[in-house]
């Protein structure tokens, strides 16, 4: 009889604990279902979300007149920032903890930065330039000692080709922080050639000689103005320069044009004189 009732009592505690044990797997499988129909809302209105920035931000780069490549490349960086956000968001939602999971991410994140701090710095450089255009695709600049047409703007490097033929790879970080020269930006360029002459030669019969050739060249501006004149007088000689004007696509040209005429003329007339050129970008 005891034995009875003890086998009785036994099948009542564990009818109890599975009673207790069945509600709590239930309660914990509907708050999961909350949470989970919870997220999958937070989804659907992240991702509208999502859409809404990117549109507004790619607005706004719009009326800037932001090139194709930057607006690309900030748009797909804005989707998966926000996209990444969303995510945490959704984990917190659904009850992992996200703490250690960021500082894994974090970690992650800063053993990359250092591998990889020339390329960020680099990427970084790619961003400005494509944002302040210093130079566009086929102008010609001088930059980090070398200079060459502007064929290819990276988002890390920046290709350019010499007059050689030679194909330069400049990273992005210096090159947007150093000092670039844009040679073609300007429509007009100035040619300055400084002669230096002895003493004994005419200053005013030197003025017609140059004069002249400025004349024969059809490729010369006539606004502004051509220049010829003494510039500086020496101990025993004097400088004599001549400034004119060209389209920047003639520059090489009358550049070469102008030395030979002068050489030739020079000596035609008896004037033998070391001389320098100087040139100077147009302001």
């Amino acid at each position: 009889m005891i034995n009875m009732v003890l086998l009785q009592a036994a099948d009542e505690v564990d009818l109890s604990t599975l009673n207790t044990i069945l509600h709590t797997l239930l309660t914990k499988l509907a708050s999961l279902g909350e949470r989970i129909i919870f997220a999958v809302i937070i989804y659907f209105i992240g991702i509208w979300v999502v859409k809404l920035l990117k549109k507004l931000i790619a607005r706004i780069l719009e009326r800037k007149r932001v090139e194709g490549a930057v607006l690309s490349f900030v748009n797909n960086m804005v989707d998966a920032l926000l996209k990444l956000v969303l995510a945490l968001i959704i984990i917190g939602i659904l009850g992992i903890e996200t703490t250690s999971f960021a500082a894994i991410l974090a970690a992650a994140g800063l053993a990359v930065g250092m591998a990889m701090k020339d390329n960020l710095s680099n990427f970084a450089g790619g961003v400005m330039i494509l944002l302040n255009k210093p130079f566009r695709l086929n102008d010609s600049i001088n930059a980090q000692g070398v200079e060459g047409v502007v064929k290819e703007i990276g988002i890390l490097y920046t290709v350019l080709l010499t007059g050689d033929n030679r194909t330069i790879y400049l990273p992005n970080g210096p090159l947007s922080t150093g000092t670039i020269v844009n040679i073609t930006a300007q429509p007009q360029r100035r040619i300055d050639i400084t002669l230096n002459i002895n003493y004994g030669n005419s200053a005013e019969d030197l003025k017609v000689i140059l004069d002249g050739i400025i004349k024969r060249n059809d490729k010369i501006l006539k606004v502004p103005q051509p220049f010829v004149g003494v510039t500086l007088i020496n101990n025993g000689n004097f400088d004599i320069t001549l400034r004119v004007w060209v389209q920047t696509s003639d520059y090489g040209d009358v550049n070469v044009g102008l030395n030979e005429s002068i050489y030739k003329t020079l000596t035609e007339n008896g004037i033998y004189a070391p001389s320098s050129l100087l040139v100077r970008m147009a302001e």
